[in-house]
């Protein structure tokens, strides 16, 4: 076999071992916490039909899409971002649910970025919420608490959700006259953090428009709840005006249940999904330079399905989130118990008899044969890679040993156990 074969494409990656099972207990706590808000499962396909996804739903870049073809010639696409397969779903079976949809996802996610920056990765795991209802402050705060409790849940202390509202820029943009390629152009200048780039635009599109005074200061509208009143003063626009206003809503919401600490806003946060048309949000923590959640409302990306119910939500990105707990020196004490049998040929009828014990009263229990060359710390380290709690070393004439993390050994009664 060719060596090159044992290597993973660009952007993809093994996880096994102790990383395997930190990143698996990260996504069964922040699961967790979608099931105690009464939200239920869901499950969607790895690939769709391309026009689930096309630019008419707002998802990623069409360049940005693993496609490949069926046997009838339809395009497929393994699935960029769960919220249009999401939306699909409700659009075909709750259009007629009088009442609201609450789902829950745990699901990888292929976006071939096309400039993918080292160790950036194409397939991430997620896990998010979706509530199908009506626009509604009560489900904005609902969707809001549900993403702080995630980021608490997995043991974050030190994190910041920031939230903005798409619907300020936009009515700054449509009091201004700025649409199609112009605002495009715009939005790919702010999310590029290029405020001179903005100045100019704006200068050159609306030199006059009272709109550019507040587009133009974007950059600076982030904080604490008082920037909200800042933007407030700085335009009548009725759309931007509502927007603040939901603002001001939603954390007055939070305040009273003792979450502001988490939250702030940014009214220059904007997003590349385009379906997005109020409040919207990202996670931020240290170790990672890139949000661990995002989410936002998206009011009219089910009528594109035949069903117009407005919808919130959001995803956090397990690997990204992972990655920054590590950083972080975040462990948990796991809650199980598992056993590593070491044992010689005189004892394996002795270790089958206490695997199969254990393994009835529903413990993980593993089995090696021992090796004369190796040494106790070479079955601790074993251990600790395949996440097994305790050794015991098995001999036909010789007393059981417990192997402790250090290699050191000691008696052990194996009917205790």
């Amino acid at each position: 076999m060719k060596k090159d074969l044992l290597h993973t494409p660009e952007g993809v990656r093994d996880i096994y071992g102790a990383e395997c099972r930190f990143k698996s207990h990260v996504t069964r706590l922040l699961e967790d916490v979608c099931k105690r808000y009464g939200y239920s499962e869901i499950q969607t396909p790895s690939f769709e039909f391309f026009d689930v996804f096309s630019s008419e739903r707002g998802s990623v870049p069409s360049n940005e899409m693993f496609k490949f073809f069926d046997h009838h010639g339809n395009t497929l696409v393994l699935r960029p971002d769960m919220t249009p397969a999401i939306a699909r779903t409700a659009a075909k079976y709750f259009s007629d649910s009088g009442l609201p949809v609450k789902v829950w996802y745990g699901a990888n996610t292929y976006i071939n970025h096309e400039n993918a920056y080292r160790g950036q990765l194409k397939e991430n795991t997620t896990v998010g919420a979706e509530l199908i209802g009506k626009n509604d402050p009560d489900e904005d705060f609902e969707i809001i608490c549900m993403a702080i409790e995630c980021m608490k849940e997995a043991g974050l202390k030190n994190f910041q959700v920031e939230i903005g509202n798409i619907r300020f820029f936009k009515g700054l943009l449509k009091e201004a006259g700025i649409g199609g390629d112009d605002e495009e152009q715009l939005v790919s200048l702010i999310n590029k953090k290029n405020f001179l780039g903005v100045e100019e635009i704006l200068d050159e599109l609306a030199p006059e428009s009272p709109a550019v005074r507040p587009l133009k200061a974007l950059p600076e509208l982030f904080g604490t709840r008082e920037v909200l009143d800042r933007a407030a003063s700085m335009t009548d626009n009725e759309d931007s005006l509502y927007a603040i206003e939901r603002l001001c809503e939603l954390y007055d919401k939070l305040k009273e249940f003792g979450y502001e600490e988490y939250v702030s806003f940014d009214l220059g946060s904007l997003s590349n999904h385009t379906y997005y048309t109020g409040i919207i949000f990202n996670a931020y923590t240290f170790g990672t330079g890139e949000a661990v959640l995002s989410g936002g409302r998206y009011d009219k990306l089910l009528s594109q399905f035949g069903s117009d119910r407005p919808s919130i939500g959001f995803s956090v990105v397990v690997d990204r989130l992972t990655e920054a707990l590590i950083r972080q020196n975040i462990s948990y004490d796991y809650d199980d118990s598992s056993i590593l049998l070491i044992y010689d040929d005189a004892a394996l009828v002795k270790a089958k008899e206490l695997a199969f014990r254990l393994r009835e009263r529903g413990i993980r229990t593993g089995m090696v044969k021992k090796e004369d060359n190796l040494k106790n710390t070479d079955y601790a380290d074993y251990a600790r890679e395949w996440n097994f709690v305790k050794v015991v070393v098995m001999s036909g004439d010789k007393t059981s040993l417990q192997i402790n993390p250090d290699g050191t050994a000691e008696p052990v009664v194996t009917q205790n156990l």
